[in-house]
């Protein structure tokens, strides 16, 4: 039987909460250095491939030698080896890997969580051709969550920055969330990465879903495209709920410094974003989660890489620099709750401020907080939570088509 834990030597391989443990002490790893680790301890004594790593561990994309090298020596370290004892992982040259430590007899079978967190992945396709990966959890009615920053539907699943998101907003709803053009699991390579297209690509994954009239939870840039789409779409909205947004994009609010360092943040992730060194993703992680714990900003760095290339990075932090749907707020006709933390270090109170009152008959809800991504510990938390679940409550006429 496989286990959830698997003991070895002094660590702790927990399968079902996704950590390791080195003499009863946790020690922080990357998403991919876990999966690394995981497959290669559910793997004992058994020479793996670097075919079966890439498509385990990476899910059939390309890696280069050095990449797997990094991650590689980071799962050694995390379990006190190394290279040259190669004590418990052990590599044969041009043939693969093999897990040479025994997992203790008491190593714990197999118990999932109280409430695992299950999702469906499916595909559809825009307008133009991309095609765009979109994910649904939990049950009842829908809510859905137009793309933010950089989203990566299966490490968001696993990450202790996103997954209590996942599970408080699909609580009493199916939740359907999807990642945007060249990000993610949707498609890489593509032309068109304007607004526009991303507005139309929130409309491509509700009509791909069957959904006819629902609410809309929007984060950081997704609320500007939720905005879009409810003007055009005003029968099929019933109320949005919007934290940490904003109508102007960083280049259109009139600060010439402000839009002067983030143009320097957008060549720094063109040129530094792929290293195997986090410096230049360490710079966003430190905005989005400046009270977050080395884990959290570990994994947030983790998947800033994995969702999207530097290039594609560079594209969209341009893209939504640019947009400005200000005018459009007037327009807005369904029941909107504006939340902003009020020190947001990503998007400034003031944004959420024009959301509230240029939207009619918007209510603001201000939040303790410097995080742009609330982690589950802050006391701004749980005020979210309440003040959506109410919001939501209060609508009546949530349905699939």
């Amino acid at each position: 039987m496989q286990a959830c834990c698997v003991n070895f030597g002094d660590c702790t391989v927990d399968l079902a909460a996704f950590e390791v443990r080195r003499a009863g002490e946790k020690r922080p790893v990357e998403p991919q250095v876990f999966d690394l680790l995981a497959f290669l301890v559910q793997n004992p004594d058994r020479l793996v491939t670097k075919d079966e790593l890439i498509a385990e561990v990476w899910h059939g994309r390309i890696v280069s030698d050095a990449t797997l090298a990094s991650r590689l020596r980071a799962a050694r370290r995390a379990i006190g080896d190394d290279g040259e004892q190669q004590k418990l992982i052990r590599t044969v040259h041009g043939r693969g890997i093999r897990f040479v430590g025994k997992p203790a007899t008491d190593s714990i079978p197999i118990a999932p969580p109280a409430a695992p967190l299950k999702q469906e992945i499916r595909f559809c396709n825009a307008p133009d051709g991309v095609r765009l990966a979109y994910a649904t959890v939990g049950n009842g009615p829908p809510l859905v969550k137009p793309a933010n920053w950089l989203t990566h539907l299966e490490y968001e699943l696993i990450s202790p920055v996103w997954r209590h998101w996942i599970a408080g907003l699909s609580r009493d709803h199916t939740l359907i969330r999807y990642d945007k053009r060249a990000n993610g699991l949707s498609d890489w390579n593509v032309d068109n990465l304007t607004f526009e297209a991303m507005v139309r690509d929130l409309e491509t994954v509700v009509d791909a879903a069957g959904l006819e009239r629902f609410p809309l939870f929007c984060l950081s840039q997704g609320c500007a495209i939720a905005a879009a789409y409810a003007v055009r779409n005003p029968e099929r909205v019933t109320r949005m709920v919007f934290y940490g947004g904003y109508s102007r994009g960083w280049n259109k609010r009139g600060n010439s410094n402000h839009a002067a360092q983030r143009e320097a943040l957008g060549t720094l992730i063109e040129h530094g974003w792929g290293q195997d060194n986090p410096v230049f993703r360490q710079i966003f992680t430190s905005m989005f989660l400046p009270e977050g714990n080395a884990e959290h900003q570990q994994w947030f760095n983790e998947m800033q890489r994995a969702a999207a290339s530097p290039i594609n990075a560079a594209r969209i932090h341009r893209a939504v620099g640019d947009l400005d749907v200000r005018h459009l707020l007037p327009q807005i006709k369904v029941p909107v709750l504006v939340l902003h933390a009020r020190n947001d270090e990503v998007v400034p109170f003031e944004e959420g401020r024009i959301l509230a009152s240029e939207i009619p008959g918007a209510r603001f809800v201000p939040l303790d907080s410097r995080n742009h991504v609330l982690l589950e510990s802050e006391p701004a938390w749980p005020r979210l939570l309440e003040e959506t679940w109410a919001f939501l409550a209060e609508d009546g006429t949530m349905g699939r088509a």
